[in-house]
């Protein structure tokens, strides 16, 4: 649905002469392109004429913005409800609002300078444009808490939840150790690799830690000399994975994949030493990181999770919650877009009624004398209703088809779609 609001000059003619002049144009018997309505433009401060042009400007741009406040508010609507949004401007549906129009003066008072008035309208539908995406960014991220939460539900163990797909049951035989230099892993296949998996597990990182040390048992009367400590020690004379052998455990599994248990060595300490009289302190060197590494890079998935039985409800209780905020989140927020559409709207109509007084001062001057009205164009009638226009209210020299209908015309109309 297309509106066209068209201002013409008296002439210092009635405006009625003026009115049906505009009504023949394009909304009579013999040219029904249009219903049309009547579009009152109240008395606004003039001011000078660098003050109009200036404003003219800033005009078409503040309209553009301030419009797309409005489709940005529709859209929400629609995404809410995968459907039209039941929106409405005071109680009124947007159409009707349009062809009844008239100004607010009590919010936005008339005889402010315009450029103050253009400033109040604008600074308003930019405070709705930023609270919507502050509650759109809220709602969004909720929204993507929950999905991602059912989808570590409705997966396999390798990015489900371990709270909800492990039990008291299932945890019942599995010894879980967290200590110093000591820590169970929970490790998730593809089921098509338990073969393999299970084959390499305990030589993962075979490099990695260093079990080199003094044969003490050959000869014992060295044992505890400095010698044999520090830097004059070659642990990686000896290497070894830091997997603890017999620790493998399967725990679950389920139609694509299986979690397992594996206990590794955190962690390694290499002594410190004296040279001379200075003792230099020894070093810890970490497995953790590089054993989570190196079975990224076979395709083991070394889930981050420590088992608590109290959990184990939680999670389904943290999603139910979850829930619970989603729906009353989209429920406020189809509530403010339902209050707030209204005032982005009549913002919106005020701006383009300023437009067409400050565009009917610079084209007809002044004193202030011109008539304007609003008309409803019928279906697909945009390009036969411009051409008519041109010619019954203008000074058409020549046909400029529908590439250059827009560029130019010698009355104020300004064409947009509620």
């Amino acid at each position: 649905m297309s509106y066209f609001i068209a201002a013409i000059s008296n002439g210092g003619g009635a405006p009625e002469q003026a009115y049906r002049k505009m009504q023949a144009a394009g909304a009579c018997p013999e040219k029904p392109f249009a219903e049309m309505f009547k579009f009152e433009v109240p008395s606004l401060t003039v001011g000078t004429l660098d003050t109009l042009m200036n404003l003219s400007d800033d005009l078409t741009k503040t309209d553009t913005i301030v419009e797309g406040i409005v489709r940005k508010i529709e859209r929400t609507g629609h995404d809410l409800f995968q459907k039209q949004a039941d929106l409405s401007v005071g109680g009124v549906p947007a159409a009707r609002y349009i062809q009844q129009f008239a100004w607010d003066s009590a919010k936005y008072p008339n005889r402010r300078p315009l450029k103050e008035l253009v400033s109040l309208i604008a600074g308003g539908a930019a405070a709705v444009e930023e609270e919507l995406k502050q509650l759109t960014a809220s709602f969004g991220e909720k929204q993507t808490a929950l999905a991602d939460s059912k989808r570590r539900q409705g997966g396999n163990l390798m990015v489900a939840d371990l709270n909800d797909a492990l039990n008291a049951d299932l945890m019942r035989g599995v010894d879980v150790v967290d200590s110093e230099y000591l820590k169970t892993m929970f490790i998730a296949i593809p089921k098509g690799m338990k073969d393999e998996f299970e084959k390499k597990i305990e030589s993962l990182g075979g490099s990695m830690v260093g079990y080199g040390g003094p044969d003490w048992s050959r000869n014992p009367g060295k044992l505890g000399k400095p010698t044999h400590f520090g830097a004059n020690l070659d642990r990686q004379k000896k290497t070894g994975s830091p997997v603890v052998p017999g620790s493998l455990q399967q725990i679950h599994n389920d139609n694509d994949s299986i979690l397992y248990t594996v206990t590794i060595l955190k962690g390694q300490y290499e002594a410190g030493y004296y040279e001379g009289d200075t003792f230099q302190a020894g070093k810890k060197t970490d497995f953790e990181a590089d054993f989570v590494k190196l079975c990224k890079e076979k395709r083991y998935i070394v889930r981050d999770f420590k088992w608590d039985a109290s959990q184990a409800s939680k999670s389904a209780m943290a999603r139910e919650q979850l829930q619970v905020e989603v729906d009353g989140m989209k429920s406020a927020l189809m509530r403010w877009c339902k209050t707030h559409y209204g005032d982005a709207f009549v913002a919106w109509m005020h701006i383009k009624v300023i437009r067409v007084f400050v565009e009917s001062v610079l084209r007809y001057g002044l004193p202030v004398d011109f008539t304007a009205v609003l008309y409803k164009v019928h279906n697909g009638k945009e390009s036969e209703l411009t051409r008519t226009l041109d010619k019954e209210l203008g000074n058409e020299t020549e046909d400029l088809g529908d590439e250059g209908e827009d560029d130019y015309h010698d009355f104020v109309l300004l064409k947009f779609e509620p």
